[in-house]
């Protein structure tokens, strides 16, 4: 059964869909069951240019991922920043000659956040974090 916020890809044409309501048991995409994309977290050299990072300047709060390439071929699609409940959420694209980073100051209370290499695919913070107002 599909859950809220989960992101599927279709490995034959590359559509990226987001469950916005719970239930199906399967998506389906170009006659194929599309795949879970599962959020990974490490510490090696490859996370560390992925893994969003919670980061504050100039009394506003960022969520980044500070130093991943941004080129046509190698680049952040988008961070989303999701609370705890799942009750809220915000993405932000880019295109390749873009910072990829998005403004939290709005957000309180427990959140992560992900972002979508166009290359390796899913990457999470490596802990949720808390937001004061």
């Amino acid at each position: 059964m599909t859950e809220k916020l989960q992101l599927y890809r279709c490995e034959i044409c590359g559509n990226i869909v987001q469950v916005l309501s719970e239930g199906a048991d399967a998506l389906v995409c170009c006659g194929e069951e599309m795949k879970l994309l599962d959020i990974q977290h490490d510490s090696t050299e490859l996370g560390e240019k992925h893994n969003p990072k919670l980061e504050e300047k100039d009394g506003r709060k960022y969520v980044h991922v500070k130093t991943h390439p941004m080129t046509k071929e190698h680049y952040i699609e988008f961070i989303q920043v999701q609370s705890k409940d799942k009750k809220e959420s915000c993405t932000k694209f880019f295109n390749p000659d873009e910072i990829p980073e998005v403004d939290i100051t709005n957000f309180s209370g427990d959140m992560t956040a992900v972002e979508y290499c166009n290359i390796h695919h899913l990457w999470g913070m490596n802990e949720e974090r808390t937001i004061y107002d």
